[in-house]
């Protein structure tokens, strides 16, 4: 006897799946309405695994007969998967609009579907929906998709399955996720005007180094005169530049990497992340955007009915900085205990003092969530101010580090001139006198 899958309405608007083992569709959506429910969607659960199947296997068929059969359907990972933040972002506002206004989830999740221009996302979008028709739940499906879907969505959108508040758990992944990005272009915006003026710097550097120092190399071959120390230390490095080109660049890279290698290591990404913490003019950002995040991640999770101590490890894992996951972990191990998450928060030297006092005030009140968010909204606009500081204050600092540079060059080549000219009218008066 084949069996179906269903997805209906109770009487009070609530989604619910099951299968049965009936003859028929028709024979299932009666059995259905004898339950008490409003069938929206039947399926033949054989027919839904068949359409998965051939999903998967797609683009990896051949003709027929004894051809060369190749497939083209390379996947590059981390490229063709990839989703970006802001594409994620409002397809979670979508589908929370959608199913708010009383859409089923699998509807929403077509429609969507239909619209997305993103490849990757679009694919995904078709692969929840099958996988929704042949009886997962929207948690499970999201769960086939780690590189999309971070545990941090996974298990919101659990808690709010099992809360019956999905659309309220979806609204709030949005505002998550509009915030951090929010932060996140702004600290960009505000590094892309130092980062420019260094590379207009390399460039010009590079330029004199190559091409005009060389030229007044020439020119004092031919002169008679000694050369000042300054004059000689930046011929010195324009030779070494410009003979030694391939040699240097090779040396970059290869630090470069080995940075990169370094940052994969326990010790070297602790050691990375707490000198962030510390720099100064760039550590109070970077610690008001960690604290930020930790507070409103846990804050979401905690009010999207996440139990707490799941809720502490995922915002171990997605806290971004190490120093703040160990004080998480910290944090985990004292309220696995039995204790309070105040004390741990005090000893990791890392939150400053309101921040913990109005944690413990959030627990000793029940107004944890609440007053997390209030935290991460607080943190928030010091972020915006510290980034206003720090762009206004990087500015002159830049101005006058490629002024230096460039008129430091400049009189070092002029230097042998000045010389030269001051020893020419010295004799030139001596003579007139005689």
């Amino acid at each position: 006897m084949p069996k179906y899958n269903y997805v209906a309405l109770d009487a009070r608007g609530n989604e619910t799946r099951g299968s049965l083992d009936v003859a028929s569709q028709n024979e299932a959506i009666g059995r259905v309405k004898d339950m008490g429910l409003f069938p929206t969607k039947i399926t033949e659960a054989d027919k839904v695994h068949e359409r998965l199947s051939v999903k998967k296997a797609k683009g990896g068929g051949g003709k027929k007969g004894g051809g060369l059969n190749v497939n083209l359907n390379i996947k590059i990972p981390g490229l063709t998967d990839r989703v970006k933040p802001k594409v994620l972002t409002a397809f979670t506002r979508q589908l929370a609009t959608l199913v708010d206004a009383g859409l089923p989830l699998l509807r929403g999740l077509r429609v969507l579907e239909k619209q997305e221009r993103n490849a990757a996302l679009k694919s995904i979008l078709g692969d929840l929906a099958l996988a929704i028709e042949g009886g997962s739940t929207f948690s499970e499906a999201l769960a086939q998709h780690p590189k999309t879907f971070n545990r941090l969505f996974v298990n919101m959108v659990k808690a709010g399955e099992l809360g019956g508040v999905l659309e309220v758990v979806l609204k709030r992944l949005a505002e998550f996720s509009e915030k951090a990005q929010k932060i996140k272009g702004k600290v960009k915006a505000a590094l892309f005007y130092p980062i420019a003026v260094l590379i207009v710097a390399s460039g010009i550097m590079i330029l004199l180094m190559t091409f005009v120092i060389p030229r007044f190399k020439d020119v004092f071959a031919g002169m008679q005169v000694d050369m000042p120390g300054f004059t000689l230390f930046v011929l010195a490095i324009s030779d070494a530049v410009r003979l030694h080109i391939l040699t240097s660049l090779g040396v970059l890279v290869v630090a470069w990497v080995s940075f990169l290698l370094i940052l994969k290591t326990k010790i070297g990404r602790l050691v990375w992340d707490n000198f962030k913490l510390k720099v100064p003019a760039i550590g109070p950002v970077v610690s008001k955007v960690a604290i930020s995040r930790f507070t409103r991640t846990l804050g979401t999770l905690v009010s999207s009915g996440v139990p707490i101590l799941q809720a502490l490890t995922i915002v171990k894992e997605t806290a971004g900085n190490i120093v703040i996951s160990n004080a998480v972990a910290k944090v985990h191990e004292s309220v696995k205990e039995g204790e309070t998450i105040t004390a741990p928060l005090e000893s990791a030297r890392v939150f400053p003092p309101m921040v913990v006092s109005m944690v413990d005030v959030g627990e000793q009140t029940g107004a944890l969530p609440e007053m997390l968010l209030r935290i991460a909204d607080n943190y928030d606009e010091d972020v915006d101010n510290s980034v206003a500081a720090m762009t206004s204050l990087l500015e002159p600092i830049m101005i006058v580090f490629l002024a230096v540079v460039v008129g430091s060059i400049v009189v070092a080549m002029f230097l042998p001139l000045i010389k030269m000219i001051t020893s020419l009218s010295g004799s030139g008066g001596g003579a007139g006198g005689d």
